[in-house]
Order: C-alpha cells, then sequence, then structure tokens
C-alpha cells in the first residue's frame, strides 16, 4: 500500500479483483500493471522510473558498487550483508533509472541479454517531503525560509543519490538522466531543483580552492541562497579571489558539479562533512529560470513550463 501511494508499484501478484456479472457467479480477473515510464533512448539505454521493488533493489545495489566499494563511504551491517544502499526515504522517492537493455549475462549464458541498471537518481518532491518528515538536505542545511519565502509560486523536487557505473560514465548515460530529470519536472510543475553534491574525502582543506572559486562565483542570489546548518557550517571562503587559480579550480571540481553549474546552478552557503560518506558536500539550487538556454533545445522549452508552473520570469 505504501508502495503504491507513492508511486513505487509493487511487484507483479497473481491476486485477483472479482467482478460480478448480471445472473452470473463472480469472475476472476487479474490485475495488470501499467508499463514503466520511459523518457528517452539512445542505442540500447533508455532513462525510464523504478516500477517495481526489484528495479529499486538494483539501484540500490548500484549505489553500494558505487559509493561503498568505489568511493569512501562507511556501510553499517545492514549495508554490508544486503550489498546495496537503502534508507528511510528511499520508499518516498521515485528513482530515475538509465538501462543498458543490451548488456549482456554473466555466468553461463552470456550469450543471452539482460538489461541492467547502470546510471540512477533519486527524486523527491515537495509534496511528498512536506507530508513525511522533508527533504533529506534539511539534516545538513536550513532551507525552511526558501520554502516560506517562495510559497506556491515555486514547487521543488530534491535530487540526490546520484551515480552511474564506472565504464557508463559518458555523455550519453549523462544526457539520459538529464532528459529524465527534466521531462519529470515538467509533468510535476517544478519551479526549481534542490539537493547536495559532493566532493570526495572529508577534509574540506584539500578542495580549498574548489570551494573559495564557488564561494566567489557561483553563489546563489539572496532570494535562492541557504546556508548550512551552525552546528555543521563548514566556511568556504578559504582563499581571496586574488589567491585562486580559476583554471586549476575548475578542474579540480567534481563533474556533478561541474555539470550544474554548467547547466545554471547556483551552490549554497557553507559546505558540510559527511562522515558516513566521506565526503564534503556543497548545496545546489538550480531554478528553472536560471537554466542556460542552450540546454532547452534538448530538454524543451523553458517559456512553455515555466508559464504552466506559474513562474515565468526574467533571466537576472
Amino acid at each position: 500500500m505504501i508502495a503504491k501511494r507513492l508511486g513505487i508499484a509493487s511487484k507483479f501478484n497473481p491476486t485477483r479483483l472479482f467482478r460480478r456479472g448480471p445472473g452470473l457467479p463472480r469472475t476472476l480477473l487479474p490485475i495488470r500493471r501499467a508499463p514503466p515510464k520511459i523518457y528517452g533512448r539512445i542505442g540500447n539505454l533508455e532513462v525510464r522510473l523504478a516500477h517495481t521493488k526489484n528495479d529499486l533493489k538494483r539501484a540500490q545495489r548500484l549505489r553500494y558498487q558505487v559509493f561503498y566499494e568505489e568511493m569512501s563511504a562507511i556501510p553499517d551491517a545492514l549495508a554490508m550483508i544486503s550489498r546495496r544502499d537503502e534508507d528511510l526515504f528511499d520508499p518516498l522517492c521515485d528513482h530515475l533509472l538509465v538501462i543498458d537493455n543490451g548488456s549482456r549475462a554473466e555466468g553461463r549464458r552470456p550469450w543471452r541479454r539482460r538489461p541492467r541498471v547502470v546510471g540512477t537518481y533519486r527524486i523527491l518532491r515537495q509534496d511528498v517531503a512536506e507530508f513525511h518528515n522533508g527533504f533529506y538536505s534539511q539534516g545538513e542545511y536550513d532551507i525552511a525560509a526558501l520554502l516560506e519565502t517562495m510559497g506556491d509560486t515555486c514547487r521543488f523536487m530534491e535530487l540526490g543519490r546520484s551515480c552511474v557505473l564506472k565504464n557508463y560514465r559518458g555523455r550519453r548515460t549523462v544526457e539520459l538522466l538529464w532528459r529524465g530529470i527534466w521531462n519529470y519536472a515538467r509533468e510535476h510543475n517544478i519551479g526549481a531543483m534542490l539537493g547536495c553534491a559532493s566532493f570526495e574525502g572529508a577534509d574540506p582543506r584539500r578542495h580549498a580552492g574548489a570551494l573559495s572559486f564557488l564561494h566567489h562565483t557561483a553563489r546563489a542570489p539572496k532570494r535562492w541562497r541557504v546556508k548550512a546548518h551552525e552546528d555543521v557550517h563548514i566556511e568556504m571562503n578559504m582563499l581571496p579571489a586574488s589567491q585562486i587559480n580559476t583554471r586549476t579550480a575548475v578542474r579540480s571540481l567534481p563533474p556533478l558539479i561541474k555539470g550544474y553549474l554548467r547547466v545554471g546552478a547556483y551552490i549554497g552557503d557553507g559546505a558540510v562533512i559527511d562522515h558516513q560518506f566521506g565526503t564534503t558536500d556543497v548545496f545546489i539550487i538550480l531554478p528553472v529560470e536560471a537554466i542556460n538556454e542552450r540546454y532547452f533545445a534538448h530538454f524543451g522549452a523553458r517559456d512553455e513550463f515555466a508559464h504552466k508552473a506559474g513562474i515565468l520570469t526574467q533571466l537576472n
């Protein structure tokens, strides 16, 4: 029931629905599941929403492989046993998947094709978050004032748990993920996207140049600015602008953060250390009104979407 209410369909169950015809005994009809929502395809790759419990488990296994086996996250006992990255927010979210339909099965029958989840994003809409315990990123950043200020003029959605299998970290996979995100946002009249993005490692001093560069060049305008909670706030302004080597700073930015900046995202105030994942986090805010014009050639017209969302405004 929870999965159905939150938009994650349960695995097929042969339960039958009863229907009585006039003068006839009850007849049994199978419950039919709607096909998964597919947002785009490039070659063997497609992007769609998770449709079953098994879809979600495959996304969680991919997250475990990337975050815990490849990167620095520290698994608890449950994660080590299940070999999945999961938390209490997963049942509340929609999960965007990039699937390789042309991948080969491992083992005795390598000639068989077996669809494989190679990329994922977790999406939490504001209406769902407010009905439960808020956004995941509220544990690190004070976003209450932003949500209150924007009121009914802007609907938010949170992006998180982004990862792509190592051999698939190329342009096609990233483009499909963004196509899925944008079409999902249009479906739900989203006015801004938010979430955290990470530098690897829990020592912010390693990233002093990059963090200072973000502070001086990409900090959000006041009406979109969000600040880290005081008890976890790490100052990003470690170097004056005159001492930053811009080329070196840009080169050292993680690809995900660099991608957000290209699209038009802003950065919040203050970094936060995530000890479980062994990362230094920054806050990302991406208003639809700020998205770079050239990306709409791929993902759709901003004016049409913004009008539907009730947030048609001029670029800053």
